[in-house]
């Protein structure tokens, strides 16, 4: 049957492609988030710096069908709490072997954020799953190109700078997954609270896949 992180880490892998919200407004975090899912998203990452992030990632968790994970966790005690909210998956801005193992130990994948090669070989050398590219270059997908020739077997998933213009040639160059920040909830759209329209932009997101 496999672990949970296996499984999740299988999902992951067809899922693909990641909602990932920050914001200092739990009821936008929220909303704007449910606007994705139904748009079509169907893996979510709520940010630890949002108010409540461990209630809004109980409280998805409890959806059926959704992958959720917690980001910018930062150390093992994070890690804890996130997976005891209900956290599936555990994203970090940087790579930190604690908050690997912490992870491991719980059974629950992680995605440490790398740039280097030889950041991403140390994070999967310490455990990690995935390795996050954070920050993403100019030409994202060029850049995993280049890492994928000698680097085949590490799962990298770019997130800041992926958008629906450029997330499919990204996938085509080698990534495992992307995932949507600021291009999915627009600034704008954040502000004025327009969900229609970042529901709007997922569906079309999820229209290219077809």
């Amino acid at each position: 049957m496999g672990s949970a992180r296996e499984k999740t880490l299988a999902a992951m892998g067809e899922t693909r492609l990641g909602a990932i919200i920050r914001t200092q407004d739990r009821a936008l975090a929220a909303e704007a988030m449910r606007a994705a899912v139904r748009g079509g998203f169907r893996m979510v990452e709520f940010t630890l710096t949002t108010p409540d992030a461990l209630g809004l990632i109980a409280e998805f968790s409890r959806e059926a069908g959704l992958l959720v994970g917690a980001g910018t966790v930062m150390s093992a005690d994070e890690v804890n709490q996130a997976v005891d909210a209900g956290a599936q998956f555990i994203v970090s801005p940087n790579f930190d072997p604690a908050v690997v193992s912490a992870a491991r130990k719980r059974d629950v994948v992680s995605v440490p954020g790398t740039f280097t090669p030889s950041e991403m070989v140390n994070a999967v050398a310490a455990g990690a799953d995935v390795v996050k590219l954070f920050p993403s270059p100019a030409d994202i997908a060029l850049y995993v190109r280049q890492l994928v020739g000698p680097l085949p077997d590490i799962r990298i998933f770019p997130t800041a700078g992926v958008t629906p213009d450029n997330f499919q040639a990204v996938l085509a160059a080698g990534a495992f997954g992307v995932g949507f920040v600021s291009s999915l909830f627009a600034p704008d759209d954040m502000r004025t609270r327009n969900y229609a329209a970042i529901e709007r932009r997922a569906a079309g997101i999820f229209a290219q896949m077809k």
